[in-house]
């Protein structure tokens, strides 16, 4: 069988959120009392309006195929969410809908990347980011971040990691796994390296934007610096903020060129998204947006919670983000203690898998995401379920002994 699979099978790795989230399952289905910490996903319902949209659709017969790129109704909608949210101005001819935010990515890297090509993305990182870099068969290039720069690329590491190879660098603002977000002076200072090197792309990751905290405000880096507009992509969707993740659409914006040649490969690997999910997220981007900021409170709150208690726990250190649903502390205070089984936690690995083995609470390591000594918490789970995984996290480290 090893003969018979891919050599580029070789290059990428299982999603670690997935597997994580996956082990809970399994524990779950035995049984076990499992607090899953490890999906990304909010536990809020669709909003009713989308609902409804979406009932409409299917009896009103708009079950067909659509155009590969997305029905007209909703590329619509997303060039009107950009000039009414963020002041960037594109048209019909420079949106695509895809099957979640993570086609837009793989659409736009198959379409651009070749071998010896490099893609630039900071520490710490979306588990997906490198693992589609290469399956296309280029090269990532990992720029660390620091605590004391807020775990975001700084001017100086950029500047340092451009090669004439470079052809993407990455930003995800609010970030995945860390929630830390770029200001706009951020951004501005990150720009101004860009515009000195204009071979470079930038992919704007930006599916966290309507969850931001303590009046940070959200700026995206195309609408910052306009001449970087026509080599940014911004990839979005409805997944996050609108509790739509199982709906699968995600959407891109970019030059009309690059738009187009992502919608060759998505024509041969998946058509487009499903016309149902479609219309319902028309109604998403067009409908009332009032509840964005009730639940954005809720989601601060237990943020707030979360943080609080991890980093009240021994051998814990935990940043207050500024937005997403996720923290991500410092573990390394654990290690060489022995975890209640009698293991020596050596590792942000070792870690996750004793606390599931012993207080059936599930996290992902940070070596997941290019950043060992920590791991991820997610805090899209109900604020009951967040008060008792947070006691068992801090029963879990009060019960380390010395080896």
């Amino acid at each position: 069988m090893s003969n018979f699979l891919s050599k580029s099978l070789a290059r990428i790795k299982p999603s670690s959120t997935i597997a994580a989230t996956q082990r809970a399952r399994e524990l779950a289905a035995q049984g076990r009392d499992v607090i899953a910490l490890s999906t990304g996903e909010p536990d809020f319902e669709t909003p009713e309006h989308v609902q409804v949209a979406a009932i409409r659709a299917l009896t009103g017969g708009k079950t067909r195929y659509t155009p590969t790129h997305g029905i007209p109704e909703l590329r619509d909608a997303v060039v009107e969410k950009f000039q009414r949210e963020n002041g960037v101005v594109y048209t019909r001819d420079e949106i695509i809908i895809s099957n979640g935010g993570k086609q837009v990515i793989a659409n736009a890297f198959m379409a651009t990347l070749n071998e010896h090509d490099e893609v630039l993305i900071p520490a710490p990182y979306w588990v997906s980011y490198p693992e589609l870099v290469a399956m296309c068969g280029a090269t990532s290039v990992i720029a660390e971040t620091t605590a004391a720069n807020g775990l975001k690329l700084t001017p100086e590491a950029l500047e340092r990691h451009i090669t004439p190879q470079t052809k993407w660098v990455v930003l995800n603002s609010p970030g995945n796994p860390s929630g830390a977000a770029y200001t706009r002076d951020e951004l501005r200072a990150l720009a101004d390296v860009l515009l000195r090197h204009e071979h470079v792309w930038v992919m704007s990751d930006d599916i966290y934007e309507h969850l931001v905290y303590d009046a940070f405000e959200f700026a995206t880096i195309a609408a910052v610096e306009p001449r970087l507009r026509e080599r940014t992509l911004i990839v979005n969707g409805v997944s996050k903020a609108y509790a739509m993740t199982g709906w699968r659409i995600g959407y891109g914006a970019g030059p009309a060129s690059l738009i187009k040649a992502m919608d060759v490969v998505q024509g041969q690997v998946t058509s487009a998204a499903s016309s149902v999910a479609q219309w319902a997220a028309v109604a998403a981007l067009q409908g009332p947006q009032d509840f964005l900021a009730a639940r954005r409170e809720v989601f601060k709150q237990r943020r707030d919670l979360v943080v609080d208690q991890l980093d009240a726990c021994a051998g814990l250190a935990c940043a207050r983000p500024e937005g997403a649903f996720y923290v991500f502390p410092s573990c390394a205070g654990t290690f060489g203690k022995r975890a209640p089984s009698g293991k020596p936690i050596q590792d942000d690995a070792t870690f996750a898998l004793e606390l599931l083995a012993a207080e059936g609470v599930s996290v992902v390591h940070g070596s997941a995401f290019g950043m060992p000594g920590h791991f991820r918490v997610s805090y899209a789970a109900s604020t009951q379920s967040l008060v008792e995984a947070c006691k068992r996290i801090q029963r879990f480290c009060a019960e380390l002994s010395p080896c």
